[in-house]
């Protein structure tokens, strides 16, 4: 997994700043997007080895983005993480239903965010 490519999407500059730390610490090269929008075309241009994609964000939330990051050439396989600090069944169900191969709830759990890295990405 070291080495591997994560897109960011999350537009609290904080928390943003907070994962961006704790994913580079586990070895992974970090892009950034603040909103949907942004999310999108970078998803596109980098071709990233794994999304982590919060919900609520600016221009198109995470669920419009999900859907059409999933129409970008080369990014249909992409695992795409929804990150959330809504964890009712009914969001994750939404998540998933959106292109979303896996779900954690904020505040981020690292130690489970890794075993989901794990499970998503290649080896």
């Amino acid at each position: 997994m070291k080495g591997c490519t994560i897109l960011l999407v999350e537009d609290a500059v904080d928390v943003r700043m907070m994962m961006r730390v704790m994913l580079e610490m586990h070895g992974f090269i970090v892009k950034e997007a603040a909103d949907g929008l942004a999310a999108i075309a970078l998803a596109g241009r980098e071709l990233p080895d794994a999304i982590l994609l919060d919900m609520s964000l600016p221009g198109a939330d995470g669920y419009q983005a999900a859907r059409l990051i999933r129409q970008l050439p080369g990014c249909n396989n992409v695992p795409i993480i929804a990150c959330t600090a809504h964890n009712q069944w009914e969001w994750r169900a939404k998540s998933i239903s959106a292109g979303c191969d896996g779900f954690i709830a904020k505040p981020i759990d690292f130690d489970q965010l890794s075993q989901l890295l794990r499970r998503l990405l290649p080896v």
